[in-house]
């Protein structure tokens, strides 16, 4: 049984028929390098959050809710109204480095930010990136702050959504095909198992080494038994026509939704003036549209996975709070 106030900040983050249509546009560094080699000369920080806003004002619509970073996406989008009221948001908790292999890449919080102010911001949802392995030298210590996630999310009663990114463990050689199948499984197993409350998780397969679609709904279908919370599939970079058709199949699976970034907007980084609010008003609301039908028609309602709270006439007094 999940907490009242969790259970109100999922449904801020779905559509009424319990269906994640997520936007995310939290990316960083990452995000500024593709723009800034498509642009004149390196963006200013005001430059960086009117693209995000642009993104966020144009796609927004289209969305149950909108992941973004707290200085360029968040606080601008929110503060000029880009981020409509009726939208939930959800936010990262972490620091991201792509400069680092992901077998280095550790647990760092993005600093002066907290679980706490997430909440007292407004949000409906707490996201960690976390690059993982169980097999990984760091995977106790990284298991251990993901368990301090969980405890700071219930005691501000605010749903975590965990994104585990897997990686190889022995920097030498990379995963193989089912090595990487079962990675992914055994993450979702093992943290839908520790207590999150959503896994944003990415397809189980290396669709480019497995074309065959029978392949792929048996790993899905072999994901869902393993995750024992609602989750949803992240784009992961791959372009709109693969990740449309993932999509279909992960919510036939058993998934409540999408949370998607480039592979909705990506194109709009690289063009400028007319051409990208063109692209941002035409071509990325038609695709956030398309997977709002997807989910529609194939998605998991998230409650299903969710026990509702207790709700008897005096279920307040009992209920936790902070100084009285």
């Amino acid at each position: 049984m999940t907490s009242l106030g969790k259970y109100r900040h999922l449904a801020q983050a779905s559509t009424p028929a319990g269906h994640f249509v997520i936007l995310a546009i939290d990316h960083r560094g990452n995000l500024r390098a593709s723009l800034d080699r498509h642009a004149p000369a390196p963006l200013t920080d005001a430059e960086f959050a009117a693209f995000k806003l642009e993104v966020i004002a144009q796609l927004g619509a289209a969305c149950s809710a909108v992941l973004a970073d707290p200085g360029f996406g968040l606080g601008p989008a929110i503060a000029r109204g880009a981020l409509s009221g009726q939208q939930g948001f959800l936010a990262p908790i972490e620091i991201t480095n792509y400069d680092v292999p992901p077998d280095q890449r550790g647990v760092a919080f993005i600093p002066g930010w907290s679980v706490e102010k997430i909440k007292r911001a407004g949000g409906a949802g707490v996201k960690l990136l976390l690059f993982y392995h169980p097999a990984a030298p760091d995977a106790a210590a990284k298991r251990e702050a993901v368990s301090r996630i969980i405890e700071d999310c219930a005691r501000w009663d605010i749903p975590f959504f965990l994104e585990p990114i897997v990686f190889s463990p022995d920097p030498a050689r990379a995963l193989t095909h089912d090595e990487r199948r079962a990675a992914v499984v055994s993450n979702a197993r093992e943290f839908s198992a520790l207590g999150i409350d959503v896994l944003k998780t990415e397809f189980p397969l290396d669709v480019k080494q497995e074309p065959d679609e029978a392949v792929w709904r048996a790993a899905l279908d072999e994901l869902n038994a393993a995750c024992a919370v609602p989750w949803a599939l992240l784009s992961a970079g791959v372009d709109y026509a693969t990740f449309e058709r993932q999509a279909e199949l992960a919510c036939a699976a058993g998934a409540s939704g999408v949370i998607v970034g480039r592979a909705v907007w990506a194109e709009a980084a690289t063009l400028s003036g007319v051409a990208r609010a063109e692209f941002l008003r035409t071509t990325g609301p038609q695709r956030m549209t398309r997977l709002a039908e997807i989910a529609a028609r194939h998605a998991t309602d998230w409650r299903r996975k969710v026990a509702p709270p207790a709700h008897d006439p005096r279920w307040y007094e009992a209920y936790p709070g902070f100084g009285g």
